[in-house]
Parts: C-alpha cells; sequence; structure tokens
C-alpha cells in the first residue's frame, strides 16, 4: 500500500513482496479475536481487574457450536480459517470477491447474503480502488443486530464513522480490529473507547517465526536481483526482464 509502483517501474526498479510468511498467525489472531469477541475476555477481564467481580455486569454469551462465520476473501488466509473455526464447531461460509472457484472446500454465498446471515463476519480481502468501505453503512444494516465484524486484513476495508454509528444505534454487537485507516488510529474517538470494540495494534502477523521467514526471503529477493536472478513475487515483472529464472531448490 505504500510503495510507488509505478515510478519503480519507470526506474526499472523491481518491486517484491512475501505473500506468505504470517498466514498462520494471521489466521490464530483471526481465532484469537472471535473468541474475544464472541466469550467476552476482554469485557470480563477489565471488569475484574477493576474489582468487579460480577457475572451479571456481562453481556448474553452464546455457543460457539452451530454459529456461522462468514469470510470475506478466500486467500490463504481465509482458507487457513477454515479449520480452525470448524474445529470449533462453527458452520463456515465465504464470498469470494477473486471470483476463483474454490470447488467444495466452503459453501460460497453472495457478499449480501453472506451479511445477512452470519453471526461472525471476517475480512480476509486486500484493499483496491474498488472496495474501499467494502463494509459501510448499507452492509451494518445488513447484519444481524448480535453480529461481530473481524478485520485482520486491511483498514479501508471497514468505514469506521458508519461502525460507530452501527454500534451506536445496535445496529451489530461488536467488533474486533487489528489494522486501521489510518495507521496508528487516533484511540480518542469514541470507536474505540466503546467496550463492544476490541483492539490490537496491527498484531496479527506477528510472531518470532514470522518475522525471521520475513527477514529472510526478503533479503534472498534483494540478493536474486543483485546476482542477476529473478526473484520470487515480483509485482512489476517488466522490469525483470533481463534475469534469469532461478531454478534452484
Amino acid at each position: 500500500d505504500n510503495i510507488p509502483v509505478a515510478a519503480c517501474t519507470q526506474r526499472g526498479i523491481p518491486v517484491t513482496f512475501v505473500p506468505d510468511y504470517c498466514i498462520t498467525e494471521v489466521a490464530d489472531h483471526t481465532i484469537a479475536l472471535m473468541l474475544a469477541s464472541l466469550r467476552k475476555t476482554a469485557f470480563f477481564h477489565l471488569r475484574t481487574k477493576r474489582g468487579e467481580y460480577d457475572l451479571s455486569a456481562g453481556p448474553t454469551l452464546r455457543r460457539l457450536s452451530g454459529l456461522q462465520l462468514g469470510l470475506v476473501g478466500f486467500g490463504r488466509i481465509a482458507q487457513a480459517v477454515v479449520p480452525r473455526a470448524r474445529a470449533l464447531g462453527l458452520n463456515v461460509v465465504a464470498n469470494s470477491l477473486s471470483q476463483i472457484d474454490h470447488g467444495t472446500q466452503c459453501p460460497m454465498l453472495p457478499l449480501d447474503e453472506l451479511f445477512r446471515s452470519s453471526d461472525v463476519v471476517s475480512l480476509h480481502c486486500p484493499l483496491t480502488a474498488h472496495n474501499r468501505h467494502l463494509v459501510d453503512a448499507r452492509a451494518f444494516q445488513t447484519m444481524p443486530s448480535h453480529a461481530i465484524v473481524i478485520n485482520t486484513s486491511r483498514g479501508g476495508l471497514v468505514d469506521h464513522d458508519a461502525a460507530w454509528h452501527a454500534l451506536d444505534q445496535k445496529q451489530i454487537g461488536g467488533l474486533a480490529l487489528d489494522v486501521f485507516d489510518p495507521e496508528p488510529p487516533d484511540l480518542n474517538q469514541p470507536l474505540f473507547a466503546d467496550e463492544r470494540v476490541i483492539v490490537t495494534p496491527h498484531a496479527g502477523f506477528l510472531s518470532q517465526e514470522s518475522v525471521d521467514e520475513l527477514r529472510r526471503r526478503t533479503a534472498q529477493q534483494v540478493a536474486n536481483v543483485l546476482t542477476g536472478r529473478m526473484p520470487e513475487h515480483v509485482v512489476n515483472t517488466e522490469t525483470c526482464d533481463h534475469l534469469a529464472v532461478d531454478d534452484s531448490p
């Protein structure tokens, strides 16, 4: 999101990326946010730490098994979420924005139907010029009043003003956000003070193993270009016509 690819292309500079170094971490973080939202662990944690040892103060909890999780986008991370969610007894459906045929791995629904029927909606798609504020006021109005929206993808996919209005009007049950627009967000906004909103500081990708892998593979891509070999995962492949394909294992 932060690299001027066109300018790099004009100057013959390859732009590469590492798309799959943190699939496990983001899938795990998605499940963690879902559990925290549905079981209200953050709510009870804060209240109990303040000395309020009182179950009756909590919101209504629902059994996870039998709830529907709707995945918006069905790339590598979303596909990794599926077995984790099913292990907890959730029914999983998805909407593939890419229109790729994913076979029978997961039932595919139109986006409006997914919003309307899901107890939890989790976003797993890249941010483009066409899907900014994909989850807007209309989307929130479509969802059940108890629905939880999770975003571990890109902050711009959710209209935060519309999200605050939806919470204020009790159109949805809560939000769990690991990404924001902009980053870092203004945490003084009322959205982030609401007890129904869980926030983490874009930490979904993070583990010692994922950071080590990212650094190693990034360095390898730089080394490939400097030694005349094609790097892995190039955005602007036209800058690499002079590079040899690396067939090494």
